[in-house]
């Protein structure tokens, strides 16, 4: 049995997805390790390009199911007691993951670590947080750059931390029933960490590990599709969470002229 199962859900992203798989080749975790790719009906060759890359073992959904369903799929196929969701946009330094894991073990309480993570000029995103809500969703978008990267570099038990880069015990996550597939993109994160909580047990932001995310590829090569997922998912969760607030959650889509299905 591998003791670290890594995950990687990949959709029409060739040359990042072979990025992160290099950055894992080229500084291994020491610990022992499998690599899954989860591939959501990608055109683009990634199939066939992570499939090259030896110890690397390719699932292929045949559609496009979404973040949360991918993930799942290959956390179903894998064999560690660790798991690490790991986007397919992140490159991956060495010792990273294994500073991570020390990081996990030494705090029994929790379930989930997160790292640091930057971006390409290393600059520091916010990447944990306290649990979605209208004030902390307000909060979250005004925080300053000086904030986030202060806060990133203090070691600290959170409400979540970002599904880019998450390491999580597989008795925990079973636990919980992985992650909710009725979140296809964004926010199922913080859904199944605040599910981790729910059962007692801890989610560990921590610097000691660093991850680079080059996050927003995706978004900026199809804006309008990203913008409407996450929209989705962020009605999905208030409609799971914070019930009384979708009404007015509704009302200031409308006042910005973003439509939205009735029925979501």
């Amino acid at each position: 049995m591998s003791l670290l199962s890594i995950v990687i859900v990949s959709f029409n992203a060739e040359a990042e997805l072979i990025g992160c798989l290099m950055s894992l080749k080229k500084g291994p975790p020491i610990i022992d390790h499998e690599i899954i790719v989860v591939d959501n009906a990608s055109s683009d060759g990634s199939v066939e390009a992570a499939s090259a890359l030896a110890g690397v073992r390719v699932i292929e959904m045949g559609r496009n199911a979404g973040f949360a369903a991918a993930n799942n799929a290959g956390i179903r196929e894998s064999t560690g007691d660790l798991i690490l969701l790991l986007n397919s946009d992140t490159v991956v330094p060495a010792g990273a993951i294994d500073r991570l894991v020390a990081r996990l073990r030494s705090e029994g309480a929790a379930a989930v670590a997160g790292p640091r993570l930057v971006d390409a000029q290393g600059r520091a995103e916010l990447s944990f947080g306290p649990m979605i809500s209208p004030i902390n969703e307000f909060r979250q978008k005004h925080r300053s750059a000086a904030w986030i990267g202060k806060q990133s570099t203090r070691e600290q038990f959170v409400d979540w931390v970002s599904g880019a880069c998450l390491l999580v015990r597989r008795a925990d996550a079973q636990e919980v029933g992985f992650l909710d597939e009725r979140f296809f993109l964004y926010t199922e994160d913080v859904d199944f960490c605040h599910s981790i909580r729910r059962i007692g047990r801890k989610v560990l932001f921590t610097p000691a590990a660093e991850i680079t995310h080059l996050r927003g590829r995706s978004r900026a090569s199809q804006p309008a599709a990203s913008t409407a997922a996450y929209r989705r998912s962020q009605m999905a969760f208030y409609k799971k969470h914070h019930p009384m607030y979708v009404p007015f959650l509704r009302l200031y889509l409308r006042l910005r002229g973003e439509r939205f299905d009735r029925e979501q």
